[in-house]
């Protein structure tokens, strides 16, 4: 397992105040913090738009069926408050949650501590790199009825450096889930960067996190491209359907560093 070298869940795990990671990620984040200090408001503020999505797609959307790819499972929330806990408070009683994560370690904790307590969440291993792969997955193809409407949520898509194959990943998700199915997407931008930032910005990133794929508003919008957008549509996370209690980045939503987006598949 690699511990030296930072990854992205891990350090907005670790920015949320999370355990699920290491020193390299903890300094990561003091890093980040010391060019532009935001990382941990804008790691609230995602983990934030995950649980109003998840929470909008049960409660109005009647969907019981969620796969998530790439969340990192964060250890930053509350007990109860994880984004499978979310779905079950939100949903019929016995909703459907798969989580699909490269990272190792998350796998190992997260098959040790959650799936032993109940059925109705598993969590394989599988990259977003490796879309075919994942799809084919035993665990993923029988877990989840891909008869039904299934969300489908992208928190990953950082991953997907090249642009070709990131509008085939979204392809591939889109044929494979049914009608009346949802795609949720988000994705980190330099957007709200100030120019007198982005160099130091930058330069970190480079440092700790040289792999990541940051994309502009136009080219996120591009790969949703052809879909449905649930309102409000691709907005900064803190300005998706917000509620009260949701403070992150509430006065300047371009701190968060990320869009977020919920399409609905025909």
């Amino acid at each position: 397992m690699e511990t030296t070298q930072a990854r992205i869940t891990r350090i907005f795990d670790a920015a949320a105040g999370g355990k699920n990671n290491f020193q390299a990620d903890k300094d990561a984040v003091r890093h980040f913090d010391q060019a532009a200090p935001a990382l941990t408001n804008a790691a609230r503020a995602v983990l934030e738009f995950c649980s109003r999505v998840i929470r909008y797609l049960a409660v109005q959307e009647e969907v019981d069926q969620f796969v998530i790819v790439g969340s990192g499972i964060p250890s930053g929330l509350s007990a109860g408050q994880g984004l499978h806990d979310m779905a079950k408070h939100a949903a019929c009683p016995y909703p459907r949650v798969l989580y699909v994560e490269n990272n190792p370690m998350v796998v190992t904790l997260a098959q040790a501590t959650i799936e032993p307590f109940t059925d109705l969440v598993r969590v394989v291993e599988g990259d977003v790199r490796e879309i075919d792969e994942i799809l084919s997955d035993h665990v993923v193809t029988t877990f989840i009825d891909w008869e039904r409407p299934v969300a489908v949520l992208l928190l990953s898509a950082y991953s997907l450096h090249d642009e070709e194959y990131a509008h085939y990943v979204i392809k591939r998700l889109r044929h494979s889930a049914p009608a009346g199915s949802f795609l949720a997407l988000l994705h980190t931008t330099f957007d709200g960067v100030p120019q007198e930032l982005l160099p130091a910005i930058s330069d970190t990133l480079a440092m700790t996190l040289p792999h990541l794929a940051v994309r502009s508003r136009e080219e996120v919008a591009a790969l949703l491209e052809g879909l449905d957008l649930v309102a409000p549509g691709l907005v900064w996370v803190p300005e998706w359907r917000p509620l009260g209690n949701d403070l992150a980045c509430q006065e300047d939503p371009s701190k968060s560093g990320n869009y977020g987006a919920v399409a609905r598949i025909p």
